[in-house]
């Protein structure tokens, strides 16, 4: 897909705080809004006419069946739906579908076109209050070079509303607890989280409040950030956990940032990401994370963080 071909590897953005995004649109009336998905979650763009969509009985009603694309069964989500926008027939085989990756689950989205690919700083990402009206479809937004207003999806609440059983099982207990000796640090002490999406947040919110260990969430990594250096004494912070993709301040910068200052060098930073290609687990290593785990893996993420601040006992 010749829109892709612009896309610059991870690691060069990773050091300014910028990423790359894939604008597309979900319907091609000129009123259409614009759309946009982090360029390392997305694979290719296919034209739906080119591929037999197989239906799968008493689906979720956003599953429209699944295609064959270069041996494996992909399921296709109707985006454009989930989004309270209707596709005619006409258009529905005039689209196009949009094949992503996130923690290793290959998904199609229906959209109408792919736009264009825009590189952005994160701080031009940007989250109102006034975008979470549909129950935090939207995450944040930034602006195109014309004014126009580009929406970023939470596609992980998608994911968990259509295909739950690929999301991390919040209910299940974490693994191997029972056997772990719990460092007082950690019983004692509130794991600060840097997570803007809101159903990353109830997952990990769920997951401490099974493991009766004390945390709080930021909704971005700059808030956290300005927190953790107005604190007196940052080395009562048992642990960090950060996702990658935050408006205002992505991970990579809050790992930065937090490891060059020597008040909060030593503190155990966890990177929990959908991102998790091996160039974001090495460029999340060479910044100085000292662990990195998926969010489908997330009730795991006690016993890691165990594990992590062992390494500085």
């Amino acid at each position: 897909m010749s829109v892709l071909d612009s896309v610059d590897a991870a690691t060069n953005l990773a050091k300014n705080n910028e990423l790359q995004l894939l604008v597309f649109r979900v319907s091609n009336s000129t009123e259409s809004a614009f759309y946009a998905i982090n360029v390392f979650k997305t694979r290719e763009v296919v034209e739906s006419k080119n591929h037999f969509l197989t239906q799968i009985p008493s689906s979720h009603p956003l599953l429209e069946g699944t295609i064959t694309l270069r041996g494996l069964q992909i399921p296709i989500l109707n985006l454009p739906q989930w989004l309270e926008v209707s596709l005619s027939e006409e258009n529905i085989a005039k689209s196009n579908i949009l094949v992503c990756d996130f923690n290793g689950i290959i998904i199609g989205l229906r959209i109408m076109d792919a736009y264009r690919v825009i590189k952005k700083n994160w701080n031009e990402m940007h989250a109102p209050d006034s975008y979470r009206q549909k129950d935090g479809v939207v995450m944040n937004h930034t602006r195109l070079e014309d004014g126009s207003l580009c929406l970023i999806l939470d596609y992980e609440k998608l994911l968990a509303d259509v295909i739950p059983q690929a999301m991390v099982d919040v209910l299940e207990s974490p693994t191997n607890l029972e056997d772990l000796t719990l460092p007082i640090k950690l019983t004692q002490g509130v794991v600060l989280i840097a997570e803007d999406s809101k159903t990353a947040q109830t997952h990990l919110r769920q997951i401490f409040e099974n493991s009766k260990i004390a945390m709080k969430i930021f909704d971005n990594g700059k808030l956290l950030v300005d927190y953790i250096f107005a604190m007196d004494d940052p080395s009562v912070i048992p642990a960090i956990i950060t996702d990658i993709e935050m408006p205002e301040m992505s991970g990579f910068t809050v790992i930065q940032e937090l490891k060059k200052n020597p008040m909060t060098k030593d503190i155990p930073v966890i990177v929990n990401s959908s991102m998790t290609g091996q160039n974001n687990k090495r460029e999340a290593e060479v910044l100085g994370a000292d662990n990195f785990i998926d969010k489908t893996k997330s009730h795991n993420v006690i016993p890691l963080i165990v594990e992590t601040m062992n390494k500085y006992a």
